[in-house]
């Protein structure tokens, strides 16, 4: 597995466009889709992959914990399925099932919005503000497999904290790190190698 950081998008970046279907409803998810909330938080992720296997029951506790505040919650899964048939959207629908998702899971196919996002790694996570301007970039925690610290949310739950409160976000900020997404072969992005 290769170990790739995430690309660290510029603080105050506008939150790309997007509309994607979601793989347990077939509905289609966009921005719109969470116009009344005051954060959005949009986080690429597998199910194969190692790294988000390590963190997966604290993104469904966020998504639980965080059910009844005024935070939207989407997750992408851009991977090529050709390659990595465990990331079909079939297989995903099974993961958010299993772990109980109160969030949409979509299939970013083309894989444009990930590229528009600059997502490099799964799993990545970009917190907008209410103007949906980038807030916060990086890691969900200092957790990664192997490593021996726990599992928490503590960054990326800070920065949510903050965010719902009006307060600001420290701009030192540590980048995500997990497996590469799996462009499709001649698909790759000029950010990724």
């Amino acid at each position: 597995m290769a170990r790739v950081a995430s690309t660290m998008l510029a603080l105050g970046t506008p939150a790309p466009e997007f509309q994607l279907p979601d793989v347990v409803t077939g509905e289609t998810i966009s921005l719109a889709s969470f116009a009344d909330k005051t954060a959005l938080l949009v986080m690429f992720i597998c199910r194969h992959c190692p790294f988000v296997k390590h963190v997966q029951d604290e993104l469904a506790a966020i998504g639980k914990d965080y059910q009844s505040k005024s935070l939207g919650i989407v997750a992408i899964s851009a991977n090529d399925v050709e390659n990595y048939p465990e990331d079909a959207p079939n297989k995903l629908q099974e993961m958010a099932r299993e772990l109980g998702f109160t969030f949409p899971l979509c299939y970013d196919e083309s894989q444009t919005v990930a590229k528009t996002y600059t997502a490099a790694c799964t799993p990545d996570f970009f917190l907008f503000d209410a103007d949906r301007k980038l807030a916060y970039r990086g890691q969900l925690d200092e957790s990664r497999p192997g490593n021996d610290k726990p599992v928490t949310g503590q960054n990326l739950r800070a920065a949510i904290d903050a965010l719902l409160v009006g307060q600001p976000i420290s701009a030192d900020q540590k980048p995500s790190i997990g497996c590469n997404i799996k462009w499709k072969p001649g698909n790759a992005p000029d950010y990724f190698g």
